[in-house]
């Protein structure tokens, strides 16, 4: 099933980049996490697809949506660019799915817009990072270089590096997807660099005082989400842990529940794909 591709006006004056897999049934809504973009649902979606009508958004400064000129890419920007979009969409009442960095910005659009939400998935995130996750990431971003490769082949060997577990399949068409080719011939990340080099792991980018903020305002979003919402963490995560998805499900959300995805690490839906469609859809096709 192949999506359609469509580009929507966001907040700030920006065009925003949509898959869409479905046009019937209510709408759910997909979205990515930090320098990733539509296509890393293309396992997911499509199981879903006959059931909701199903959208992948392309986070600003990701994928083919447009870069800001003026570097704004914090959650409330990107909350704003959601409402656009399901504005643009037509969309009132719908389920989100929200990945990391995508995780974050739909708790805060849950907490926000509460009556418009039929449902809400966590995935891998947390109103708190463990520090494990953000220095690998701080480590990883730095050994990136200038961030060009001489073919899609060269970023998928460096992507199996980063993501050890993750699929075959899922590892080839991130290579695709999160590529653009240059007029030198050479190839380079679609993300935007001032997204990437802003937050290399969110406790450098804001501060640790601004990364506790940050940890207060999602803690309090969270409790003001009402629909049913299920937090997915990989059994090997280092980024969201045990404690903080527990807390997370047993004393904050209303309507919580736990799915833990075993064989998988931060990026679940690509390092267990079958495991993360098991866990999900129980969730939302139950």
């Amino acid at each position: 099933m192949e999506p359609r591709s469509r580009r929507l006006p966001g907040s700030d004056g920006l065009s925003v980049h949509v898959l869409e897999w479905s046009e019937a049934g209510t709408p759910l809504v997909l979205v990515h996490g930090f320098g990733n973009e539509a296509h890393i649902w293309d396992d997911f979606a499509p199981l879903v697809a006959p059931h909701y009508r199903t959208v992948a958004v392309d986070l600003r400064g990701h994928g083919d949506s447009d870069h800001d000129p003026e570097r704004r890419y914090d959650y409330d920007c990107h909350v704003a660019d959601l409402e656009a979009i399901t504005a643009a969409l037509g969309i009132e009442r719908l389920v989100l799915v929200g990945h990391s960095f995508g995780g974050r910005t739909s708790m805060l659009f849950a907490a926000k817009h509460p009556e418009r939400m039929a449902g809400l998935v966590i995935v891998d995130i947390g109103p708190e990072h463990d520090p494990r996750g953000t220095t690998r990431i701080r480590m990883e971003v730095m050994q990136r270089g200038d961030g060009s490769f001489a073919d899609p082949a060269e970023y998928e060997r460096v992507l199996a590096h980063n993501f050890p577990a993750g699929s075959e399949g899922a590892l080839r068409r991130m290579a695709q997807h999160e590529l653009r080719r240059r007029a030198d011939g050479r190839y380079e990340r679609k993300a935007d660099p001032a997204f990437m080099a802003g937050r290399p792991g969110a406790s450098e980018a804001e501060g640790e005082a601004g990364e506790r903020d940050t940890a207060k305002r999602l803690w309090d979003a969270l409790a003001r989400i009402l629909c049913p919402t299920l937090v997915v963490r990989g059994a090997a995560s280092d980024i969201l842990s045990p404690e903080i998805a527990d807390r997370m499900v047993d004393d904050v959300l209303q309507k919580g529940q736990l799915a833990i995805v075993p064989r998988a690490a931060h990026s679940v839906m690509t390092d267990n794909p079958a495991g993360f469609a098991e866990a999900t859809s129980g969730f939302v096709l139950g």
